[in-house]
């Protein structure tokens, strides 16, 4: 007989069914005992009466909470009296005739019928294969892939093209420390985990894809906190021929229709409201301001920031991007940049003057929290490599960091942009959840630790030797081969 789910057993009633799962609770009342039989779409009353045989009877005595079996019986409809109102399958419960144990759990080391919310991070990460039994978990990462999902058919929909980009890559600048990867074949020299597929979206505008997306894994190795994880999944997103007007229309298309099919709940207003970085820095003193009217109702406030400086000094004195480097300048300041030689815009009135040029980025940002950022490119090479210089790059570091992308823009290059979510952020923010974590099924603890895996580890002798690596003052594996 073939396995049915939970929750398609309220169509069964006067069936016979075989299910199967996790029993969730155990009670007996004299000669009766009733199980909660638990699987992954939800929870179904399972009664084993006294005309049952005994070694039936023996065996559904003995059953434990979180004992994985397979039950066949027969589904009937609950007395009125009866209804269970809070479950799916309230209205039917299976009268057990056969039960098969599959295996038997110990006590489990944390409480899975609560939120987990009260629960040590580190526990709950060491035991998340349980921790994610828990319904409030399962439910996130259900609606996790049911975002990627309409996302993915969203786009398909709008003409672009699904495209995976290297997760081995070059280490360049992005604004964070990088993960590094040594090569065995190149003894000495390094990959690095991409901090964002930035320059392989911006090669495939010229490669003539037009319009792009993906859900790459990203790797940033920066301090750790409630919306910030090593490594993250973004909504990724790039177009040719457009404006900045595009882009804000597209994904504002996108995200209400996310809300609304997925989500089901409330935007206060629409079309999003729209604020100049200098304005929301004056009237709300950050720019990633909270507009809801009323912070203890469920509604999303969404608004875009607009009119970034481009550049801003930072502590040590040296000139930085705010974005990136390859945003476009408004084409106003653009005139000025072009003028103005390297050593007139680093000179301390040259300075003044970088501070007030305003680039062609924009962040959506949703109840207090920035959940997405782009910007329209730079597509010109002398542009782009005047901008590097600017950072403090020489044309020498320029040309080992990024030739390769100031190559390919001599061989013509649309304008483009384009914008990027952070996955993980967007969902924890939307469900209203405290920590990134969870909204990921197995993600780093602050500490850094990865669930279950307990990583980073030591590694043998023998795999240092193979790519060229020595750890000094630091313990290594008991393995030698």
């Amino acid at each position: 007989m073939k396995r049915t789910s939970v929750e398609k057993t309220s169509k069964n009633i006067g069936e016979k069914v075989k299910v199967a799962g996790w029993i969730d609770t155990c009670r007996s009342y004299g000669k009766l005992v009733f199980i909660d039989l638990r699987d992954k779409s939800g929870i179904l009353q399972t009664v084993f009466l006294s005309n049952l045989d005994e070694n039936i009877l023996k065996t559904a005595r003995k059953l434990r909470p979180e004992w994985v079996v397979e039950i066949i019986g027969t589904i009937n409809k609950r007395p009125e009296k009866m209804i269970n109102k809070n479950l799916l399958t309230g209205k039917v419960e299976l009268v057990a005739e056969e039960i098969k144990i599959l295996s038997k759990a110990d006590t489990l080391p944390i409480p899975i019928d609560n939120d987990g919310y009260l629960i040590k991070e580190e526990k709950r990460l060491k035991y998340r294969y349980l921790d994610l039994r828990r319904k409030r978990l399962r439910d996130n990462i259900i609606i996790r892939q049911k975002t990627t999902n309409f996302i993915r058919n969203f786009l398909i929909e709008k003409e672009f093209v699904e495209i995976e980009t290297p997760i081995l890559t070059k280490s360049t600048p992005e604004g964070a420390r990088d993960f590094l990867v040594p090569s065995r074949l190149q003894s000495g020299k390094f990959y690095a985990l991409p901090q964002s597929p930035q320059q392989y979206k911006q090669l495939l505008m010229i490669a003539g894809f037009e319009k792009y997306f993906q859900f790459p894994h990203v790797f940033r190795d920066e301090d750790l906190r409630a919306d910030r994880l090593f490594e993250h999944t973004q909504v990724d997103i790039e177009m040719s021929f457009i404006e900045q007007e595009d882009i804000l229309c597209l994904i504002e298309e996108m995200i209400i229709d996310l809300v609304k099919n997925v989500f089901k709940k409330n935007i206060q207003k629409k079309p999003f409201p729209r604020l100049s970085y200098q304005d929301a820095m004056k009237n709300y003193g950050s720019d990633r301001p909270d507009l809801r009217k009323n912070k203890k109702t469920d509604d999303l406030a969404f608004c875009w920031i607009v009119d970034f400086p481009m550049f801003e000094i930072l502590e040590d004195n040296s000139i930085d991007a705010v974005h990136h480097p390859f945003t476009a300048l408004q084409d106003i300041d653009l005139q000025k940049f072009e003028k103005m030689s390297i050593e007139e815009l680093t000179s301390p009135k040259g300075r003044k003057e970088l501070l007030k040029f305003k680039a062609k980025q924009y962040d959506l940002v949703l109840n207090g929290a920035e959940v997405m950022g782009g910007s329209i490119r730079n597509h010109s090479s002398k542009i782009l490599k005047k901008t590097f210089e600017i950072l403090g790059n020489s044309s020498e570091m320029v040309e080992n960091k990024f030739g390769h992308i100031l190559e390919a823009f001599q061989y013509g290059v649309p304008p483009h942009g384009g914008i990027a979510a952070g996955l993980d952020r967007l969902l924890q923010t939307i469900l209203n959840e405290k920590s990134i974590r969870e909204t990921v099924a197995f993600p780093t603890a602050t500490s850094g630790i990865t669930a279950v895996m307990d990583a980073p580890s030591t590694v043998s002798e023998k795999q240092l030797k193979e790519v060229g690596i020595s750890v000094i003052g630091k313990s290594l594996s008991k393995e030698k081969k």
